[in-house]
């Protein structure tokens, strides 16, 4: 899934991420919310047809935003590796 890096400051990482839902979004969200170290983390979504949602991430001082997003990307991607149908 391709993203766009609209801020990125270390403390604060905002992306853009054509073709994300809201249900894609949201287990993004409630994960990163559940993290040691976040402050805060949402979506937006402005006009569902015009634009790309958008994630935003705010960490505690001397975490990385960036490193919060790679860590749950890689938590996703594994728990979904282990299913089998």
């Amino acid at each position: 899934m391709p993203v766009k890096v609209l801020k990125n400051d270390g403390q604060e990482l905002r992306v853009r991420i054509p073709g994300g839902t809201h249900t894609t979004l949201q287990m993004f969200r409630a994960r990163l919310n559940e993290m040691d170290g976040v402050e805060y983390a949402n979506y937006f979504q402005n006009h569902p047809d015009l634009d790309d949602p958008e994630l935003y991430v705010r960490v505690s001082k001397g975490k990385k935003a960036s490193k919060a997003l790679k860590d749950v990307c890689s938590a996703i991607s594994k728990e979904f590796s282990t299913i089998k149908l």
